[in-house]
């Protein structure tokens, strides 16, 4: 038995790991693209995404979930000649084709004969395995491999990976991938529990060396900068991840957004300029189609009154992704956490509430950039990609940086090289480049950690100290230099010497 690591070894994303149970066998679990300056052991990166490991050995594939660092890659790895099933959970396998098609989209082809014929193929790949079973997936001379998906509670169908290796006149062996394990305080899905036990942990350590805030400390901040954004009557930009962070901020601002009561204002014209939730039917608010129609263009036109209250600031969530994730995370309800479920049995909307305005096409985005950055009105706009990379925050980001009324909020990790980690470092008074253009900060620049899907230290502590029978070898994975180095010590002195603690590459 062999574990080869082919990504998220010096850095965060490109996630990769081979489980070999002899030359000719193996599992890959993820297969995930990189970012920022990542690159795997082998010299692939960010610009060059061929795969750059052998893999004729590899009967299956299995996805710990779909965030496209452990995903990403799928296409090359088809166009490789992988012809195994794709395992997943049940909850990944309606998410997955989303993810697939909007990567084969931007690096392959929009030709729609070319799109369809690759997503049949990915269908067809797909193996859903329910959760806390068995399924094998290697069965051969040599020996069988098992795997068992527990939930992780990262994003709605995260999983970590019990694998049960039997190998011809050995000793069973249990490898356990973590995948990325999510926050304890996640409101929308159940936390992690930990394995019974295992031989082998393949961890990840993004927050390795780092507390989260509390749950309540969190929610106070974000209220902080809410308010701060109706007395600027200024803007506040969220960068979030399309799957996961998204949804998991709509259920939080739903909490603290009142909904408003029924309008008693007789002209409509006149009401959809008090508030975006007054839209016509058209173009209401909440609904996922909703493309920033005739109603709420008047609502763009209008240099609306003064906001005095949380619950008169609108949700602009700018992502035509994201507004797909949503909606199936709406139609995934039964594997919502129980804290959810109860929220929508008393009356709430935590994924559609009056509020939330949806932008899909791109001259409708264009639109709401002009008109937040001309009016003085406050809202939060919530749109795509999570570290800045590219998508529509950054048009946001290049027309609002230089106005101190707005702010600029980050709630998910940053990756080393990429903008969202310059302008994190850089902040307030601070410059940052972006597409050639070097641009003045002088909107607020926030961080709220609490948020993260990832579990942070403790957390990540607790998964291992909480299994019955300890592994006895743990490979630290899936962080910068400083959160695996963090981890390790933390392990060390929960676990003692008995454990042996590797960092791979390093």
């Amino acid at each position: 038995m062999r574990i080869l690591h082919h990504g998220a070894v010096r850095g965060v994303t490109g996630s990769a790991h081979e489980l070999q149970l002899d030359a000719a066998h193996s599992l890959l679990i993820d297969c995930g693209l990189f970012q920022g300056g990542d690159r795997s052991p082998h010299g692939a990166d960010a610009n060059d995404l061929a795969l750059d490991f052998d893999i004729s050995a590899i009967q299956a594939l299995v996805v710990t979930h779909v965030h496209i660092d452990h995903v990403g890659r799928i296409p090359w790895l088809l166009a490789a000649g992988f012809s195994g099933p794709i395992l997943c959970s049940e909850p990944s396998a309606h998410l997955l084709p989303i993810v697939l098609e909007d990567a084969f989209r931007l690096s392959f082809s929009r030709r729609p004969a070319d799109l369809e014929r690759y997503l049949n193929l990915i269908r067809e790949r797909l193996v859903p395995v329910p959760y806390n079973t068995w399924h094998t997936a290697i069965d051969a001379p040599a020996g069988q491999v098992r795997v068992r998906l527990q939930r992780a509670g990262h994003i709605l169908g995260s999983a970590y990976v019990e694998c049960d290796l039997r190998a011809a006149g050995e000793a069973p062996h249990r490898v356990v991938f973590s995948g990325d394990l999510g926050a304890p305080h996640a409101p929308m899905l159940p936390a992690p529990k930990p394995p019974h036990g295992c031989d082998t942990l393949v961890i990840e350590s993004t927050y390795g060396d780092r507390h989260h805030a509390n749950r309540r400390q969190r929610t106070q901040r974000l209220r902080a900068v809410l308010e701060q954004a109706l007395t600027d009557a200024g803007t506040v930009l969220i960068p979030a991840f399309s799957i996961g962070r998204t949804q998991e901020l709509l259920y939080e601002l739903e909490s603290l957004i009142p909904t408003l009561p029924t309008p008693t204002v007789g002209c409509a014209e006149q009401s959809e300029a008090h508030h975006p939730s007054q839209l016509s039917a058209r173009t209401k608010p909440g609904n996922a189609t909703n493309n920033l129609g005739n109603g709420a263009l008047r609502f763009a036109q209008h240099t609306l009154r003064a906001q005095h209250a949380l619950r008169d600031i609108p949700v602009i969530l700018d992502s035509p992704l994201a507004s797909r994730f949503t909606q199936a995370y709406r139609n995934l309800k039964p594997y919502w956490s129980q804290e959810a479920l109860k929220r929508v049995t008393k009356g709430h909307r935590p994924l559609s509430f009056d509020q939330l305005i949806t932008v899909d096409d791109h001259a409708a985005h264009e639109r709401m950039v002009a008109h937040l950055r001309d009016s003085a009105r406050a809202a939060i706009v919530i749109s795509g990609s999570g570290m800045c990379t590219g998508g529509r925050i950054v048009n946001y980001l290049k027309a609002l940086l230089g106005d101190p009324r707005h702010n600029v909020l980050f709630v998910g990790y940053q990756g080393a090289g990429t903008p969202g980690r310059a302008l994190q470092q850089a902040g307030q008074g601070g410059h940052l480049t972006l597409d050639g253009e070097r641009l003045a900060i002088r909107a607020g620049v926030h961080t709220i950690s609490g948020y993260s899907a990832h579990a942070d230290q403790r957390g990540l502590v607790r998964f291992v100290t909480g299994m019955r029978r300890r592994p006895g070898t743990i490979r630290i994975v899936h962080g910068d230099r400083n959160a695996r180095e963090g981890l390790r010590e933390a392990l060390h002195e929960a676990l003692g010497p008995g454990t042996r603690l590797e960092i791979p590459g390093q």
